[in-house]
């Protein structure tokens, strides 16, 4: 059974993939927080406030050109649903394919998301050091 909390994150991403802008920031509260935590490639930035979530959809629907986008597991509990999955794309001003693998970490209160935080990597599989 689907929980609320987790229903709303699945509209948000659904509107992310449709590049609906109405409908995604329908799913973000007026005070919402959007912090993605930097990768190898990326740098860190926060997004405050629901005009700040508008320039996060903003920039991914129109810099970013996305080859797959994939949430693949989710953790949920209480107000908050955690999210593995990973990603690739090219965006604009940045050289080269960009793939990570991510976390993002929603926090929903009376049925909007009030904060999201990402922590991703860009490191490849061959990057990792080996310890046997």
């Amino acid at each position: 059974m689907t929980t609320d909390t987790r229903r709303v994150v699945d509209e948000m991403f659904d509107a992310f993939m449709k590049k609906d802008l109405a409908a995604a920031l329908a799913t973000v509260s007026e005070d919402t927080l959007w912090i993605h935590h930097g990768s190898q490639k990326m740098q860190s930035v926060r997004f405050e406030g629901k005009s700040g979530a508008e320039k996060f959809f903003q920039t991914s629907f129109t810099a970013m050109k996305i080859d797959y986008f994939r949430p693949l597991t989710f953790v949920e509990q209480n107000d908050t649903v955690v999210v593995l999955g990973e990603e690739s794309f090219v965006m604009d001003g940045v050289d080269g394919k960009l793939s990570n693998k991510w976390v993002q970490v929603y926090t929903v209160q009376d049925g909007q998301i009030t904060r999201m935080e990402e922590f991703a990597t860009s490191a490849a599989s061959s990057d990792y050091m080996l310890v046997r």
